[in-house]
């Protein structure tokens, strides 16, 4: 964890819930990992998101998508990559416990309610990921070389080989 603060993770639901559970500690069974990225070639320009669920247990990808979505900016492509990944995650298992890594920082300080959400372009789309967030949510910053095989993702899709959701 090299490079990381303390402060780049944050334990619970976050964004407004009352409940906190105990840090580091998830109470359910099952846990998944939601790697999420979005990217625009421009900004704005043609976009693409990438997510992917692994199990937390054996790393083993669960179900991944990368779409392209037309001509829009960075943070949209990574919320809508941050939507897919919980939407993914919630049809694997809606009880499980989700821990959510992205390289973008305002997207993982937004969801975890340590910034505002002052672009009105954002509200809505900060507003579905947070329908979609499970009970237990651990919202984590990587750098981008931890978050590979979203980016790859992205690529992909804006290269003309989208991935699409098996699940």
């Amino acid at each position: 964890m090299a490079g990381r603060r303390l402060t780049d993770v944050q334990e619970g639901p976050g964004f407004f819930d009352e409940e906190q559970p105990t840090p580091g500690v998830f109470r359910t069974g099952r846990r998944l990992l939601v790697e999420a990225d979005g990217g625009s070639r421009g900004n704005p320009g043609p976009a693409a998101y990438g997510a992917l669920v692994r199990d937390a247990e054996s790393g083993v990808v669960l179900a991944e998508e990368g779409r392209a979505i037309g001509v829009t900016t960075n943070n949209v492509a990574e919320y809508s990559g941050l939507i897919a990944g919980l939407e993914m995650a919630r049809s694997i298992d809606p009880t499980a416990a989700v821990e959510v890594r992205m390289d973008s920082k305002l997207v993982i300080e937004q969801m975890a309610g340590r910034w505002k959400i002052k672009h009105p372009s954002m509200k809505p789309l900060a507003t579905a990921a947070l329908r979609l967030r499970p009970v237990e949510v651990r919202w984590t910053w990587v750098p981008r070389e931890e978050n590979k095989a979203a980016d790859a993702l992205v690529n992909a899709a804006l290269d003309g080989s989208p991935v699409t959701r098996a699940v």
